[in-house]
């Protein structure tokens, strides 16, 4: 088969080393076998081994080898060796070569010339050349390492001084290299370096600006020719900008109540809001009565609440103090936050890692002194609005799946009262092995996050791009909430236990208001312990058993309320199929979240029985 080809002495050779590696049984009989068949499907005549390269199979270590092969062979039999890059001429070609002499040379083709360099919009090499373009280019100034640092951070995604994987060691700062082999920075200074473009990175720069105003450059290329088209000097021409560049309002968010999706809202569209455009309103607080909540409804004796009007208020974010990118880097999602134009509060949380609240202006603290609502942090008054974020990296999220913190915490979120709740998926690197193993249970707690618990669910690539999204939902909450009046349930009189109830209850009385509880109080429901109650130890009990959901545990506790009762119920059945089917026969009807299986019931029976 190898005369056959149209380099037989090449697919010989081939197949000469495929068999031997077949004879030891060797791994690279898997590699010539496809150089083999590559060479003997080419209908193309090589004049030399190098040209190989261009079949699959066939790299430059195999054609370097067949080289060799061919230059001994040649040796052996008196022949020339063949030159590389060069044809040979045979017998036949002498007359071909004498009328193309006696032609007039036909032009030469013209070498396609290679676009013009342009960073990625936000990139590394991007800030650089920004930061690089705003020295004075006349009078050639350099600035040093530190300076440009300092300059370029603003206009990157990516972070200058830490990188953005804890397992990576590489920063924005590499994307200097890139700059200098395409000479387009040039340094000076010994022995502190400083930077500066030369002409071609101002050609860049200049081009990049251009496009940013909306203007066309054309490049080096386009003109030399007069009639040819400007091409689009870079992706950034198709490149939109980040959602945090355009200031502008959204009417629709003004007039509607606060949506779950306001994640999604969040990354489409940000604005600015200017607190000084309006003048400060006057001062009021007014009880709103809810005789519709009915004679049982829980909460205090006078269903009312105070009513804080737009401007009174400033909605900030709290970040929990455990929030942090390693333990030697502890303020680093501050600062990259502050470095986005949101300033956050940093406090120990009792539940969530980012919670927004609207801070009470000191103009309207002696009123709310008044009306008995106290103080949650040295005389600030903070008002816990409807928006909690739960921040998970992969690998913790597997290790919560794992050790029952998972559930745990969504039960928690689920009694806190908070009406969206936002759960945030960073990636992270896995092995192999723990990627195929915990896949599966990853992809069902993020689906039933969704369908069951109805939390809108946000995954991220890295923590850089988690700090950016938490800076869009901060603007996009101030412009949602700073224009509304909040409705706040005092806190005096209230029962703990039924403070997630009255919220519920007043949420569904009146879709389009904004009610509020205070920091302190949301601390006490949430408590881990104090507002524990017989009840949320008896669902946490039965939920410890796999397989049963927090819906399956409630309706389990509808029929048998405490563990007592749950327990008798076994004791009085005389065992066997009527003690492990007791709970699916009550249960096996339900819809399908809350039906509980014979198998789980069996289980459930073993352990409580």
């Amino acid at each position: 088969m190898a005369e056959a080809c149209a380099n037989p002495l090449l697919a010989k050779w081939l197949k000469e080393w495929m068999d031997e590696a077949k004879e030891r049984n060797s791994k690279g009989h898997i590699v010539y076998k496809k150089a083999y068949q590559s060479m003997i499907a080419c209908p193309m005549r090589f004049n030399h081994p190098s040209e190989a390269q261009q079949l699959n199979g066939l790299g430059p270590k195999l054609c370097d080898r067949l080289a060799d092969k061919l230059k001994a062979f040649c040796e052996a039999n008196g022949l020339p060796m063949p030159v590389k890059g060069k044809k040979r001429r045979g017998p036949g070609d002498a007359e071909e070569s004498t009328l193309a002499e006696a032609e007039p040379e036909s032009p030469k083709r013209k070498q396609r010339k290679t676009q013009p360099y342009v960073p990625k919009l936000r990139s590394g090499a991007y800030a650089l050349i920004m930061a690089l373009g705003g020295l004075d280019q006349e009078s050639n100034q350099a600035i040093s390492k530190d300076d440009l640092m300092a300059k370029a951070q603003p206009h990157s995604d990516a972070s200058f001084y830490a990188p953005s994987d804890p397992t990576k060691f590489y920063t924005a700062w590499q994307s200097m290299k890139t700059l200098e082999g395409k000479e387009l920075v040039c340094t000076k200074g010994n022995p502190v370096k400083k930077y500066y473009l030369s002409d071609e990175g101002w050609e860049v720069f200049l081009r990049m600006k251009a496009t940013l105003e909306g203007r066309t450059v054309p490049s080096p290329q386009a003109k030399r020719k007069k009639n040819a088209p400007t091409p689009d000097p870079s992706p950034l021409r198709r490149a939109s900008p980040e959602p945090q560049l355009s200031v502008r309002r959204t009417t629709q968010a003004d007039q509607s109540p606060p949506k779950r999706q306001v994640g999604t809202a969040a990354t489409n569209n940000s604005s600015i809001v200017d607190l000084l455009s309006s003048p400060e309103p006057d001062i009021r607080i007014e009880a709103r009565k809810f005789g519709a909540a009915g004679p049982n409804a829980a909460g205090p004796a006078s269903d009312d609440t105070i009513i804080l009007p737009a401007g009174s208020f400033e909605v900030r974010m709290l970040l929990d103090t455990r929030e942090i990118r390693t333990t030697t880097d502890r303020e680093y999602i501050s600062g990259e936050l502050k470095k986005l134009g949101v300033d956050p509060e940093l406090r120990s949380l009792p539940l969530g890692d980012v919670l927004w609240i609207a801070e009470v202006n000191s103009a309207y603290a002696d009123v709310l002194q008044s009306a008995h609502l106290g103080d949650d942090q040295a005389g600030k008054i903070w008002i816990v609005l409807e928006h909690v974020l739960e921040r998970k990296r992969l690998d913790d999220l597997i290790g919560s799946i794992k050790d029952g913190r998972f559930r745990e915490q969504k039960f928690r979120l689920h009694k806190s009262g908070i009406k969206h709740v936002v759960y945030v998926v960073e990636e992270y690197s896995l092995s192999a092995e723990k990627s195929e193993k915990y896949g599966d249970a990853v992809e069902s707690a993020i689906a039933s996050m969704q369908v069951v618990d109805n939390v809108f669910v946000k995954q991220t690539t890295k923590l850089d791009d988690t700090i950016r999204y938490l800076a869009r939902m901060t603007k996009t909450l101030k412009t949602l909430y700073e224009k509304k009046d909040i409705h706040v349930i005092p806190s005096r009189n209230f029962e703990v236990d039924a403070a997630s109830i009255l919220l519920e209850r007043l949420r569904r009385l009146s879709p389009g208001i904004v009610f509020g509880i205070t920091f302190s109080l949301f601390g006490a429901m949430c408590d881990k312990s104090d507002s524990m109650t017989l009840r949320d130890v008896y669902l946490k009990m039965l939920m410890c058993t796999r397989g049963v959901t927090g819906d399956k545990a409630i309706e389990i506790q509808k029929i048998w309320p405490t563990p007592r009762a749950l327990a008798e119920a076994f004791e009085m059945r005389k065992g066997g199929p009527d003690r492990d089917n007791m709970i699916s026969d009550r249960l096996g009807n339900a819809i399908p979240r809350k039906k509980v299986a014979k198998a789980l019931s069996a289980k459930i029976a073993e352990i409580w029985g």
